[in-house]
């Protein structure tokens, strides 16, 4: 019953990404500017909740502290290093310097980025099946604006529409793997589960601080502020309703 948890929303938080992306994607350019901002604020939201509300605790409830805080620290640190070999990215700007690199890499980099995302949500799933739901929708939030931004980079790097979708969609696939062979390395070795979660911790607050919050910055009006401000405690509400159904 639990490995059909973590297969259906493996699945939903690749290919969910990936068909909220194509949807936004129908937009016109002026209405998709206008709602990728609201997107990050939440998916910023949904990320900080996760980690903050749902893995860090349930990490801390099996593991000693101070081997916690210093595993998300060095996630942090590793997440770091890999965002500057562009092995690992985020971007969502079409003028990012990271854009210049070869469409080939982006999809591999996807790749293995989908590839960890199964793994953080069956570790979560390993935990509890609402931490379990909570960190696939944090997924499914963070990727959708990350899938339009790689769509774009592909077709400025000379892809199809149709190329680009079905390649996006490809690298996708790598989620479900990830879930599977976490699901029976974790569920045989449960000691590894609190350190797995405070990794996926330190990815889902770096890719919020580092990546996301900066792109929000570029919008500095009283009304975009207090928008943003709003969808991400919206993104956090919904993280903590979750986290209080196991109660």
């Amino acid at each position: 019953m639990l490995l059909s948890w973590i297969i259906v929303f493996s699945i939903l938080g690749s290919v969910g990404a990936i068909a909220g992306a194509a949807l936004l994607l129908v937009f016109p350019d002026g209405t998709r500017k206008s709602l990728l901002p609201c997107l990050l604020s939440y998916a910023t939201g949904t990320l900080l909740g996760a980690a903050f509300l749902g893995m860090i605790p349930n990490a801390l409830a099996h593991a000693p502290a101070l081997d916690i805080s210093a595993t998300v620290l060095m996630g942090i640190i590793i997440f770091f290093v890999l965002e500057k070999i562009v092995i690992w990215r985020h971007c969502h700007d079409s003028e990012c310097e990271v854009h210049s690199a070869a469409g080939p890499l982006i999809l591999i980099g996807d790749a293995f980025h989908n590839f960890v995302d199964g793994f953080v949500i069956a570790a979560a799933f390993l935990t509890s099946i609402p931490l379990g739901i909570a960190a696939s929708l944090a997924v499914i939030a963070h990727e959708i604006p990350q899938e339009v931004g790689d769509f774009a980079i592909l077709l400025d790097n000379g892809y199809s529409r149709k190329q680009a979708l079905l390649l996006n969609l490809l690298s996708s696939t790598s989620t479900l793997p990830g879930a599977i062979i976490a699901y029976y390395y974790l569920g045989s070795a449960q000691e590894a589960v609190p350190y797995i979660l405070a990794i996926s911790a330190a990815s889902f607050i770096y890719i919020a601080v580092a990546d996301l919050v900066p792109g929000l910055h570029r919008q500095v009006s009283l009304a975009s502020t207090v928008r943003q401000l709003i969808l991400l405690l919206l993104g956090i509400g919904t993280i903590l309703i979750f986290q209080l159904t196991k109660g």
